[in-house]
């Protein structure tokens, strides 16, 4: 997500680190057990990449059955009749990537940044990369209903959303590894295409677990930590609740900020908090790891050149549009992943 920088400033405001809250057989074998040494897995720099950005849609455009009343995530109910014009924001361009894959790509008229694949390019942007969004570009859209989270609409905006009568369903906005289907079921249940939605989370699932079949045994694992870089003016490493490490777990290695004693989602790089989560593996975005200006940039983040990561350079970086987005690309992110951090030791 190229956006992030507007995003990780708007969430830190409310807290200082609630953010983000992301195919398939390299193999079909799990290896003999490696070890931790700098000869385990890819070594030095890697670039994970997932092809065509552009989820994959479940088959033709469904038909939808309304009205629906569903559950929205501030609490109430709320009834939706008609799908045909839909906009779909939140930081992660994971809803809009949901309503593309489940066929319903054409219906879309409004996304946030963060939704930036190369299908929904021509799509009108009501939101920058928080998520948070502009509500009068959106009502000049008219749009039947409106797909969002809590984190991307201030209580302001929900009442200037509920003054306008736009049928809003705000979703759940943690991203994790488990809660893909179940996500991906809620936007297809608020717009009518349950049957979809069930068919979208199965194949997203099987995907996932075809990706995560392939990593190879660690003992011990892989300490991979997830940076979030912006410059040298904004560097942070993931904890608990960030994604990543949800995303971390699902490549059979320990997220190293959370196993050093992080208790938030994401905190201010020290030089203290890196050595003593002490990665093997660095992920990063590769946005981010441009700003600080590459590998050699990274290497001067204070810390860096004291983990283990950066003294053999294993860094990983992947499209900030795809790495934390936990939609229906989740299984291709996976395997993309697998295979960049460990290499041809996946087959």
């Amino acid at each position: 997500m190229r956006c992030l920088a507007n995003a990780r400033s708007a969430v830190l405001m409310r807290t200082v680190a609630a953010v983000l809250g992301a195919g398939l057989l390299i193999g079909a074998t799990a290896c003999t057990s490696t070890s931790n040494t700098p000869a385990a897995g890819q070594q030095g720099p890697a670039t994970a990449t997932v092809g065509d950005a552009n989820p994959v849609p479940i088959g033709p455009e469904p038909t939808p059955t309304l009205p629906v009343t569903v559950h929205s995530y501030d609490g109430g109910e709320v009834t939706v009749t008609d799908s045909s014009r839909i906009i779909a924001v939140d930081r992660s361009g994971t809803f809009a990537q949901t309503v593309y894959a489940l066929g319903m790509g054409s219906k879309l008229v409004g996304r946030s940044t963060s939704a930036d694949f190369p299908a929904v390019k021509d799509v009108a942007n009501v939101a920058g990369g928080s998520g948070s969004m502009n509500v009068e570009a959106i009502a000049a859209l008219r749009p039947s209903v409106l797909l969002t989270d809590s984190t991307s609409a201030t209580p302001v905006m929900r009442d200037q959303l509920k003054a306008l009568g736009i049928t809003t369903v705000y979703l759940d906005p943690q991203r994790t590894i488990d809660g893909v289907g179940p996500q991906i079921q809620a936007v297809a249940d608020a717009l009518g295409v349950p049957e979809a939605g069930r068919k979208l989370a199965q194949r997203t699932k099987d995907e996932i677990a075809a990706a995560t079949a392939t990593v190879p045994a660690q003992d011990p694992k892989l300490r991979i930590a997830f940076l979030y870089l912006r410059s040298t003016a904004i560097t942070m490493i993931a904890g608990p609740g960030s994604g990543a490490d949800s995303l971390i777990a699902s490549l059979g290695a320990t997220d190293a900020g959370t196993a050093s004693g992080i208790k938030e989602p994401f905190i201010p790089i020290t030089s203290e908090a890196l050595i003593a989560a002490a990665p093997d593996v660095l992920i990063v975005m590769t946005d981010g790891l441009a700003s600080v200006g590459g590998i050699d940039g990274l290497a001067k983040v204070p810390g860096i050149a004291q983990t283990p990561a950066g003294k053999n350079k294993r860094v990983v970086d992947m499209s900030d549009a795809v790495v934390l987005s936990f939609g229906p690309n989740t299984g291709r992110v996976v395997a993309a992943l697998v295979k960049a951090v460990y290499g041809e030791k996946t087959a």
